[in-house]
């Protein structure tokens, strides 16, 4: 039963951490720092890039909270069990943005001219993943049992 609540409890925090602040950014620290989160991140790119935008949206939005529906379906058994291998997947794809961002935070660090201030929303969104990821893996061995006794 907790192990639903959690998961359930990752369909809220999912989307407070898509509009929380990631980290604070900007050219020179004179100029002041603005705050960019997965949302304002995506709109800035969708007007730059729209193929990398679309590719973008689907790692930072729809893998994890399709991964965590998923989950959520199969522990209270509306969704068959066997699709586990799917919802592993895409929990690895989720896992690829919580990269890139690190990677970029480190690219503008080595830069100089730009300042990055890391915000408790990367703190949320990182641990919202990875809690997807322990709770996938918790869930496993239940599915598993089911698949053996249904």
């Amino acid at each position: 039963m907790i192990l639903r609540f959690l998961t359930l409890s990752l369909l809220i925090l999912y989307p407070v951490a898509w509009f929380a602040p990631l980290m604070r950014a900007g050219l020179l620290p004179i100029f002041g720092l603005s705050e960019i989160s997965v949302i304002t991140g995506l709109q800035s790119l969708w007007g730059s890039d729209a193929v990398l935008a679309l590719i973008v949206t689907f790692f930072a939005i729809f893998a994890p909270y399709l991964k965590t529906m998923g989950l959520a379906l199969v522990q209270w058994n509306l969704l068959d069990a066997r699709l586990q291998p799917v919802l592993h997947v895409l929990g690895k794809l989720a896992m690829a943005d919580v990269f890139l961002i690190a990677l970029y935070i480190t690219l503008a660090k080595g830069i100089g001219l730009a300042t990055i201030e890391t915000a408790w929303g990367l703190y949320l969104f990182t641990g919202c993943v990875f809690a997807s990821l322990v709770l996938g893996m918790a869930n496993a061995p239940q599915a598993l049992r089911n698949n053996i006794s249904g």
